[in-house]
């Protein structure tokens, strides 16, 4: 148990399961930008129609793609990241791959260099500091790798894109349902090497209630900055026009101020009691400019992400 508990990694379940989802996340950008896919193996377990899958998304024209797998084709190690869906495996240092259905012929293989993880302590296992030890959480949420360099080639229906140069991140969820509502960006493609950020804010089901909860961070120059409602930091204001999103957190420290400039969508599933049933829409080539100021308003860092990871469930706007 604890094993997995500090490794958000980790398979969390087990296919005896019922009403539960499992789901990594893994995301390849080009070294010129050019390219951005993003790879979902995962599990839905519920009475009906329980199975394996491999979400496929092509940000640069928004084509998705959802392979189907009986559950004798998914196995796990229970030691370390290791997923095996039909004959594709993803670990924390690689992905390889080899799909074929009526929609898409997909092969290749992917190394990751040079991973940065997200920090963890023992009050802390993961981005969702303390509410990690929560049993009853409707949704469970993990970073893997904030940013690796990527070394290797794919072939998609005949074409080959050429990752190596590029760059690469790994996050998941797992659990009964992605929330009602909810705003997720990510990006770690800024011109300064290694910098990452992530955000996030959605409707939290809590004890008969809900509350409206958030986790960010900004990696820059070998630090993490952090805003999460479990630390105390706050989102003062957000806005929302037809393509643009402004947001500003702050904590005791410092202050991040967040605008995005949202590009082409495309349609992915997302489960419902374990069900992938839900269809959302997602961006992962859109744009982010982030400015972080100290608690003064001094400049500490102004930049702009590309290949941005982008999903807005617009109800959200309801409860903020």
């Amino acid at each position: 148990m604890f094993r997995r508990l500090y490794n958000p990694e980790l398979f969390q379940g087990n296919l005896r399961k019922k009403h539960y989802f499992e789901g990594w996340y893994f995301k390849q950008v080009t070294a010129d930008q050019s390219s951005v896919f993003s790879f979902i193996p995962g599990v839905s377990l519920v009475e009906n129609d329980p199975h394996a899958f491999i979400q496929i998304m092509n940000g640069s024209t928004g084509n998705t793609d959802y392979i189907r797998y009986r559950l004798d084709e998914f196995s796990w190690d229970k030691r370390r990241l290791f997923l095996k869906v039909g004959s594709s495996t993803f670990t924390e240092s690689s992905i390889s791959l080899n799909i074929a259905s009526e929609s898409i012929n997909l092969t290749g293989k992917i190394d990751f260099k040079n991973i940065i993880r997200y920090p963890k302590s023992i009050f802390s296992p993961g981005i969702m500091g303390w509410y990690s030890f929560i049993p009853f959480m409707e949704c469970n949420h993990g970073i893997v790798s904030v940013n690796h360099d990527l070394h290797g080639k794919i072939s998609v229906n005949g074409n080959v894109i050429d990752f190596t140069g590029g760059k690469g991140y790994i996050e998941k969820d797992w659990g009964v349902s992605f929330p009602e509502a909810w705003i997720w960006i990510q990006s770690n493609n800024f011109g300064k090497k290694d910098t990452s950020f992530s955000f996030s804010i959605a409707k939290i089901p809590w004890m008969g209630r809900f509350f409206i909860g958030f986790i960010a961070f900004l990696y820059l120059n070998n630090k993490f900055y952090l805003f999460s409602t479990y630390n105390q930091s706050i989102v003062s204001e957000i806005t929302h026009e037809k393509d643009n999103i402004e947001i500003k957190v702050r904590n005791s420290r410092n202050i991040l101020k967040i605008s995005v400039i949202k590009n082409v969508f495309g349609e992915l599933r997302a489960p419902v009691s374990g069900e992938m049933s839900r269809r959302i829409k997602e961006s992962i080539d859109s744009e982010v400019h982030l400015q972080l100021l100290d608690k003064y308003d001094n400049p500490v860092f102004e930049g702009t992400g590309k290949s941005v990871g982008l999903e807005i469930i617009e109800k959200i706007f309801d409860y903020i």
